[in-house]
């Protein structure tokens, strides 16, 4: 189980009395700095691949209401400064304790002069950020909840659109681990549940226009594949179902595991496939709702080092990697969060860590003055110098593990590409490569936020096609488009692709119409990494794709040709995974049975539904992430592995299949895991693809 961060979201500060630092606009330096590289990597910008707009919500910050400076003037200069378009309150584990009409926390949590909901509210407004409120579950009702929505939306007119119900409910002790204020004498998933639903039902009745969340968790994050004693199902497959007609998004929080600076910057390229399970998840469980329930990721930090430029380094990536895999908002934890400098540590590059984990320095003695921006603020402000909301992330690929990239077309018809280079002591080359977007002869403008700098640096230099990366950097490249560059900026993006009728080897995707020029047809492309294939064209506003693989994942584009055969923008992706054959000779059933932080029990059953008997049998499947393995407790079968392809054989006495579903042999394993653990897509056996079923 990984640490649990009990106290984080529980401590009392002293606001310094040092100098006010207010941000009105950071200092935008040009930078002079050589730096020797001392390797080359490709990176590669696929502008054709959309990975989805940025929304306003994207970039937002936790707010506290122990943070006596939350609504100084100082406190939202400094949060616009950094275009914070979402802003959590009241802060984390108080929002389980937390009377908006008082402003008290049940059991005497500290609660700040000037902090109350207007307050915060005034700031928010300031700042140009919506908000995103906690309603009270732990010591709370629903009248409660529905009594602020009608205050913040009916009396005041805030219009706050969303509202998540309870904060990090499952750590009320159900499964072990106590932080968590509930009061419920029923703390199980299916009580906190079918709470949700009351809360949901009273809050809509105020006003049914905004939008509700529920707490999950984030695959590879306690308590996940967690089962309680009393309960059939963990915390997500009992929750989704009861919730799943009533809500709107859910709320998860992401501080992984780690051991090392180093290690922790790498464990953003675990996200990706952590979101999409938790996509799955959502979608198999939650009904008929289920692709209609957005995520938002309403508390993140690197929780090691993050004072330094380790967390710079890591927000950034984690943002985008966030943004681009379906999440629309990302809220940092948290914008002050105080210290009592007893857990000081000093990063790879000689950095002090105060053991704060803001934004901004709180003033204690130990650190920086009060309102001091620390490196991961300064990483946030770098999100929007690569897109502001409207703008369309697309794929890009690095070929060096420590030096991340981020892309995005602009609505002005630029590129800006972040660089992200997580190596303390080595500057690299950066050969940059384009596909779908051509750059002009224009020295680009570069934005860098150097190694515990105080401010963020620009100036013209490189090229479109070569970029030095200092250690330990953040580098935004802004480039123009060459007149030859063959988009059409006239035309809009096609609109909210979606798939239906899929099945074992095809699928039908449709889309609203592309506008604002002559289209004459559509084009739908399959990404491949950062290479892109055309799948197929059309002339109408949907496009069956037949010859598909069975069992596998196909994220698409779709994009309008003009008359010249210029492209529009992509459109954002649609993602779908084709089913198994009903016909097949062969029936394999895999059922997860139980799980845990690092790992999973696995069985897997095999039928011959075929007419022929089978003696002697090889099952071969593959699993959809690399941080899935086999370990070495199996049973009842030998398992060979190959990256992440395993092939099973039988044990001596379940060699035979009868024909006609004669009988059924059944074996399994317990797998390791290190992220995400979806289930195999396909299985087949003897080569042939079977019939598929996943329990549960």
């Amino acid at each position: 189980m990984p640490v649990l961060r009990k106290g984080k979201r529980l401590r009392r500060f002293a606001a310094g009395a040092a100098a006010v630092l207010t941000i009105a606009a950071l200092p935008v330096a040009r930078s002079t700095t050589a730096h020797a590289a001392s390797a080359t990597v490709d990176v590669t910008v696929n502008a054709d691949e959309g990975l989805g707009t940025v929304p306003s919500t994207a970039y937002g910050a936790n707010q506290a209401v122990w943070d006596g400076s939350m609504n100084t003037p100082a406190a939202a200069s400094v949060l616009r400064a950094a275009n914070v378009g979402m802003m959590r309150y009241p802060g984390g584990s108080y929002g389980d304790g937390y009377h908006w009409q008082t402003n008290t926390v049940t059991g005497g949590g500290y609660v700040a002069p000037g902090t109350d909901f207007d307050s915060f509210q005034g700031t928010a407004q300031s700042v140009g950020a919506q908000a995103i409120l906690i309603a009270n579950y732990g010591s709370g009702t629903a009248d409660e909840a529905a009594d602020w929505v009608k205050y913040a939306n009916i009396t005041k007119g805030y219009h706050d659109q969303y509202w998540e119900i309870g904060n990090e409910v499952y750590g009320n002790g159900h499964y072990g681990a106590d932080w968590e204020l509930d009061q419920h004498a029923d703390k199980s998933p299916t009580a906190y549940a079918t709470g949700v639903v009351q809360y949901v039902k009273a809050m809509k009745a105020v006003d049914p226009t905004i939008k509700v969340g529920v707490v999950l968790t984030l695959p590879d994050s306690w308590p996940d594949g967690v089962v309680a004693s009393g309960d059939s199902k963990d915390w997500n497959q009992t929750v989704l179902p009861i919730v799943g007609p009533y809500v709107d998004f859910a709320s998860v929080h992401y501080y992984p595991n780690h051991t090392t600076a180093a290690d922790i910057l790498q464990q953003t390229k675990l996200l990706p496939a952590e979101l999409a399970q938790l996509r799955e998840q959502i979608d198999q469980y939650a009904g008929a709702n289920g692709p209609d329930i957005g995520i938002a990721v309403t508390e993140a930090q690197s929780n090691f080092q993050s004072d330094t430029q380790v967390g710079a380094l890591f927000d950034t990536d984690m943002f985008f990697t966030a943004l681009e895999n379906g999440a629309f908002t990302v809220d940092y934890w948290d914008t002050r969060n105080g210290t009592d400098c007893s857990n000081i540590t000093t990063a790879p590059d000689g950095a002090t860590d105060y053991g704060d984990g803001g934004l901004l320095s709180s003033g204690a003695s130990c650190e920086p003055p009060w309102n001091t921006p620390f490196p991961s603020y300064y990483g946030l402000q770098m999100l929007s110098d690569v897109a502001q909301p409207g703008d369309t992330l697309v794929n890009s690929s690095s070929d060096n593990a420590l030096l991340s990239v981020h892309a995005a077309r602009n609505t002005n018809g630029d590129l800006s590409v972040e660089l992200v280079n997580q190596d303390p002591t080595s500057a690299y080359t950066v050969n940059l490569n384009y596909a779908g977007w051509t750059p002009s002869g224009a020295t680009p403008t570069v934005y860098t936020y150097g190694d515990e700098a105080t401010s963020i640096t620009s100036a013209r230099q490189g090229t479109a096609g070569t970029q030095v990366v200092p250690p330990y950097s953040i580098v935004t490249v802004k480039l123009t488009p060459s007149p030859d560059n063959p988009v059409d900026r006239a035309l809009t993006a096609p609109g909210s692709p979606t798939a239906s009728s899929v099945g074992a080897d095809g699928a039908t995707i449709s889309w609203q119409p592309s506008t604002g020029g002559d289209v004459t047809r559509y084009e739908v492309y399959q990404q491949f990494g950062t290479n892109s294939v055309l799948l197929g064209e059309s002339t109408s506003t949907s496009f069956t794709a037949h010859n598909l693989r069975p069992g596998t994942s196909y994220t698409l584009n779709v994009l309008a040709t003009d008359q010249k055969g210029y492209l529009s923008a992509p459109s954002v992706p649609v993602t779908f995974t084709t089913g198994t054959p009903h016909d097949s000779t062969c029936a394999v059933s895999y059922y997860l049975s139980t799980g845990w932080d690092s790992g999973f029990v696995a069985n897997i059953s095999v039928t011959d539904t075929g007419p022929a008997p089978i003696d002697g049998w090889t099952l071969a499947f593959s699993f959809p992430t690399t941080t899935e393995t086999v370990s070495g407790s199996t049973w009842n079968a030998t398992y060979a592995e190959n990256g992440q392809n395993v092939i099973v054989t039988p044990s001596t006495d379940n060699a035979h299949l009868a024909a006609n579903s004669g009988n059924t042999v059944s074996f399994g394993f317990v797998g390791n895991q290190t992220g995400a653990n979806p289930p195999p897509t396909a299985f087949t056996l003897n080569g042939t693809v079977c019939t598929t079923t996943y329990l549960s």
